[in-house]
């Protein structure tokens, strides 16, 4: 469910806690809207339905959200079962958060009006170019989505009557003003310290382990040793990037193949549109109208008048009905027909009926389509010509990489052989973390399906991306299990040696924290002006340094772990906070709201599920494919 702040609420803290549903309705799927389903719901949130389809709409735009957020590294997290499984609890969670909102704020007898139902649609970014709103974009996106806009104006009731109940929520929080002085105060506060570091790496050198303690430290601490199950693949790849380097184009060539398809290097027609659009959910009673206002237009009647005066489509009837250039293919077919059907600028088509509801279309004005110079798009011909031959090579090598892998299912050398490739090999790595080269939830799926790992087949040919393939086979395998000792043996022993010489240097730190405190000298480290959030210095003695209480008559003294060895921290001053504004209190203000606000809204979601009725129906699960 796309998730996003809402601008515009009540306050600051609004901007960091509102949840936009203007299209997550519209990408999580609002099956309540479009009908019921026999299918098993996803969940019942006081007798009302969360469909199974819902949930899975849901869960794949989260898929397809967190695939474009992290890359690669999703592929990765996809191929473990169990992240997948948590995914769609954590989404189906947000459902049922959203549901139990919605109730609440229907309950309390919420309403919004049709312009503030307006309002936002114009002010959503998405709906928006260049910072503008833009109803071809607009009408573009919900036909993309399926949606008419009057359900889809029913859908933003809803989202902005739940968001009444959650701006006045969030709203009700502030900040007094002593609590930013204060966490001003204390996040700005420096120190002077006085730190000196006993490193525990010289003491290894006298530190002797046995091999009767390292068995013993193997004995009590196995499950320290449990290695994953592991796996190395052999596999052939085939990428048509890699057969499109050795494609030679002639010059000659990529002009012979220009003239032959000069329509492909012409920039299309492109017409200004305007359209007076009847949707009122009454089919035969939105066909008589428009056809009545047809009549009109026929005998003379101002276009920009009905729009504005009959249009569905308010946005554009606010400019006479008036869109904005397109394309041919762009919009639905039986529009895109009637608007390059017109003969004259001027000219109306008769009324035509899309999914939206019935339009009447103006040709407001034409650009002519213009034809490209050889020479201005020679590289991007020979680019098409390298890219086609190569497509035809990749599909014949695919296909023998199929049938050769699949008939002979013990090896991959005569596949690579027959399609002119290596066979490579990676490194063992565990289920979760596959090669950069390998990192596909497909490629994991079938390593560790019962024909390859099990059977010691080849796999069936994966997609990694558009004309790029492998088949893989499992080269080595680990089941998961408890190391052996004598494989673990040289690392247990050099940590028991870290042990001991850490050991050794705290002894040590102790020995002088205890000299500072008798006023004996000891040279150290002099820092002044220590910040909270100092990034150059280790923040295991700054964390310390800031645990200290004030120093008084005698030195505040301690002692703080290191990653190897310990330091010894003096403080000597604690320095109070300069530089604090207007500007810092008011962003500490807004922080601390922000998570006022959240906390406020998650103690409303718990206080909401603790008093319904929220059932699970049990269900087979399936294993969703990644696309």
């Amino acid at each position: 469910m796309l998730e996003k702040i809402r601008e515009g609420s009540q306050g600051v803290i609004a901007k960091s806690i509102l949840i936009l549903v203007i299209l997550s309705f519209a990408f999580a799927g609002v099956s309540s809207y479009l009908g019921s389903s026999s299918e098993v719901p996803a969940a019942t949130v006081n007798g009302q339905v969360i469909s199974s389809v819902e949930l899975e709409q849901a869960y794949q735009n989260e898929r397809a959200r967190m695939e474009q957020q992290l890359g690669d590294m999703f592929d990765a997290l996809a191929g473990d079962e169990s992240y997948l499984a948590n995914l769609r609890e954590s989404v189906l969670d947000r459902l049922v958060a959203q549901v139990l909102v919605e109730q609440a704020a229907n309950e309390l007898g919420l309403r919004v009006s049709d312009a503030q139902i307006k309002q936002a649609i114009v002010s959503e970014p998405a709906f928006q170019m260049n910072g503008k709103f833009d109803n071809d974009r607009y009408i573009g996106l919900l036909a993309q989505l399926g949606y008419q806009p009057s359900a889809f104006r029913e859908m933003m009731r809803q989202d902005l009557t739940s968001n009444q109940l959650i701006s006045t929520l969030v709203g009700s929080e502030f900040v007094l003003a002593d609590e930013a002085q204060q966490l001003a105060e204390l996040q700005g506060q420096t120190r002077n310290i006085q730190y000196k570091v006993v490193d525990a790496e010289p003491f290894t050198k006298d530190v002797k382990v046995t091999e009767a303690q390292a068995k013993d430290f193997y004995d009590a601490n196995q499950a320290q040793f449990v290695s994953p199950e592991l796996i190395s693949l052999e596999y052939v790849e085939l990428n048509i990037a890699d057969l499109a380097k050795n494609v030679q184009i002639s010059e000659a060539d990529a002009e012979q193949y220009y003239n032959e398809h000069k329509s492909a290097y012409q920039t299309p027609e492109k017409r200004l549109a305007a359209h007076i659009l009847i949707a009122t959910g009454d089919d035969e009673a939105d066909k008589a109208k428009a056809e009545e206002l047809h009549k009109q237009l026929e005998n003379g009647a101002d276009f920009a008048t009905l729009a504005k005066d009959n249009s569905s489509d308010q946005f554009s009837a606010e400019n006479g009905g008036q869109l904005d250039w397109f394309e041919p293919g762009v919009m639905q077919p039986e529009f895109d027909e009637a608007l390059f059907s017109i003969a004259d600028i001027g000219g109306i088509s008769p009324v035509v009926k899309t999914d939206f509801g019935y339009h009447i279309i103006k040709l407001d004005d034409v650009q002519k389509s213009q034809t490209a110079q050889f020479a201005d798009v020679k590289q991007q011909v020979i680019d098409q010509l390298k890219e086609d031959k190569a497509k035809d090579e990749f599909y014949q090598l695919e296909q023998t990489l199929r049938n050769v892998s699949y008939e002979i299912p013990d090896t991959l050398a005569d596949a690579a052989e027959e399609v002119g490739a290596e066979v490579k090999k990676t490194a063992l790595f565990p289920r979760n973390n596959p090669p950069s080269a390998l990192s596909s939830a497909e490629v994991v799926r079938a390593a560790f399906s019962d024909p390859v790992l099990l059977n010691g087949e080849n796999s069936d040919v994966i997609e990694l991306g558009p004309n790029h393939a492998v088949v893989v086979r499992v080269a080595e395998h680990k089941n998961a299990g408890v190391e052996a000792f004598a494989d673990v043996k040289a690392d247990i022993e050099a940590r028991l040696v870290q042990q001991q010489a850490n050991d050794m240097a705290r002894n040590q730190a102790q020995a002088l924290m205890t000299q500072v405190k008798n006023g004996d000298t000891v040279t150290m480290e002099t820092r002044t002006d220590l910040g909270r959030f100092a990034q150059d210095m280790d923040p295991s003695i700054i964390s310390k340094a800031f645990q200290m209480v004030t120093p008084g008559a005698t030195p505040t003294v301690d002692t703080v772990a290191l990653g190897q060895g310990y330091a010894v921290v003096v403080l000597d001053k604690v320095n109070a906070a300069q530089g604090i504004n207007d500007t810092v209190l008011d962003a500490l203000k807004q922080r601390l709201n922000s998570e006022y606000a959240n906390a406020d809204y998650l103690a409303l979601v718990a206080n909401l599920k603790s008093k319904a009725e929220i059932e699970y129906p049990v269900v087979e699960e399936t294993t969703t494919e990644l696309q």
